[in-house]
């Protein structure tokens, strides 16, 4: 599906905010109401929106530890892959996992309660995974920047 202008200031407003209604979102982006409802329901079933939801302050959630963690596996054969992805898949702490090039093979966006809710992760979760050979963490001290809109460069 080819994406203009319209479609990625569509985009651009829902990424804001996915509560605007359907009325609101057409008046932004000068179309009608129905034309914009089949336009969004276009890029839905494109896989292009994937999902709707809020964003929530961690640290208002009680969640004061936030690192990336690099992890580099012993063994890259499929079956110890897909048991460490499946895995960290399940673990509530890791919000984001990223399977990279470079020094880490996988790197983790962790968030926990506190520096010992941290160290139990460690040590009671991602330790035990039979293709984790090492890791080496980064606290995050502070977010900078958070989940922008996908946005045409």
């Amino acid at each position: 599906m080819q994406i203009d202008d319209r479609d990625q200031r569509i985009l651009t407003l829902l990424q804001k905010d996915c509560r605007l209604s359907n009325a609101e979102l057409a008046e932004a982006v000068g179309m009608s109401a129905s034309a914009l409802w089949r336009r969004v329901r276009s890029l839905e079933e494109a896989g292009i929106i994937e999902r709707y939801g809020a964003q929530v302050n961690p640290a208002q959630m009680g969640f004061g530890f936030h690192a990336i963690v690099h992890v580099h596996l012993t063994r890259h054969d499929h079956e110890g892959t897909e048991a460490f992805i499946a895995a960290v898949q399940n673990r509530a702490e890791v919000q984001e996992c990223y399977a990279t090039t470079g020094q880490s093979d996988y790197h983790l966006r962790v968030l926990c309660r506190d520096l010992n809710g941290f160290n139990r992760f460690l040590e009671e979760f991602l330790f035990r995974q039979p293709a984790v050979a090492s890791a080496q963490t980064s606290v995050v001290l502070r977010t900078v920047k958070r989940s922008g809109p996908v946005t045409a460069c």
